[in-house]
């Protein structure tokens, strides 16, 4: 009886071991084939997994700390009476090229050539003056009629011209014409007032 019940004992020991080994994961030919890499999807096929079990619609997700801001609107409303144009400043412009001096005519006022017994005529000068200088003189009224023509004549051949004693020295200090005195004195005080009025 005794080696009936090892006999018996030493069966359900080694079924069980046998049932053992072939339950265990580690020796099961199908757990040895599966792939580690592929992700085990728990949710049953042909069911959404964004979908609530409990069938109610999802809600959309709001993201925490980010401003949300309306979307700016083109505004084409001007208040009236107000047009404002913005324009590039434009560059100066850089010449090589000095500027020309604008030449202008300067009349001097009119005076009498007299003396302390009598008048001999009318004297009134002209300048023709460029940038600061003195081009050109003209006589438009000298005394005229007897030795008064000949006084005139030596006083505009000294003084006027664009070479005469006017613009050499470019101002009115000149010399008197010997014998045309009267006429000289009066001819310089017209050259005097337009010179003040030139500069």
């Amino acid at each position: 009886m005794r080696r009936a019940f090892l006999a018996i004992t030493g069966l359900a020991a080694s079924t069980t071991a046998l049932v053992v080994l072939k339950g265990s994961p580690g020796t099961a030919p199908v757990a040895q084939n599966l792939p580690t890499s592929q992700p085990v999807n728990p949710t049953p096929q042909g069911v959404d997994p964004s979908a609530d079990p409990s069938g109610a619609a999802p809600e959309p997700s709001v993201t925490t700390g980010a401003p949300t801001s309306p979307k700016p609107t083109k505004s084409t409303g001007r208040p009236s009476g107000t047009r404002t144009t913005a324009k590039a400043p434009s560059a100066p412009r850089t010449t090589t090229k000095a500027p020309q001096p604008t030449t202008r005519r300067v009349t001097g006022a009119g005076f009498e050539a007299k003396d302390s017994t009598q008048t001999y005529g009318f004297v009134r000068v002209q300048i023709v003056v460029s940038g600061t200088r003195i081009v050109e003189a003209i006589s438009l009224s000298l005394p005229s009629g007897g030795e008064s023509d000949i006084h005139s004549g030596d006083v505009h051949g000294r003084y006027d011209g664009t070479g005469g004693e006017v613009v050499q020295k470019q101002s009115a200090n000149l010399s008197t014409v010997s014998g045309a005195t009267e006429t000289s004195d009066a001819y310089k005080q017209s050259l005097r007032s337009a010179i003040e009025q030139a500069f």
